[in-house]
């Protein structure tokens, strides 16, 4: 097998969209439990357009009924 090298800033942004795609599946689950559906939640796409991609969680629009559910979860 050919060894491949890949330059530290790629196995940084490599890792770092691993962690928000991890965070994002942990926010899901966090919401779920409370609940709270956020069907717009995901990584930002625009975000890891870059060379070096530093993801972005976007949380989408929800309705006024979830907004105050967020609230009353967060209080």
């Amino acid at each position: 097998m050919k060894e491949v090298h890949v330059p530290l800033g790629g196995r940084h942004s490599a890792h770092c969209v691993e962690e928000a795609e991890e965070i994002v599946k942990e926010l899901r689950a966090a919401l779920a439990h409370a609940g709270i559906t956020l069907p717009s939640l995901r990584i930002d796409p625009a975000s890891l357009a870059r060379e070096a991609p530093c993801p972005l969680v976007e949380l989408g629009g929800c309705s006024v009924e979830v907004a105050a559910r967020l609230v009353a979860a967060l209080r």
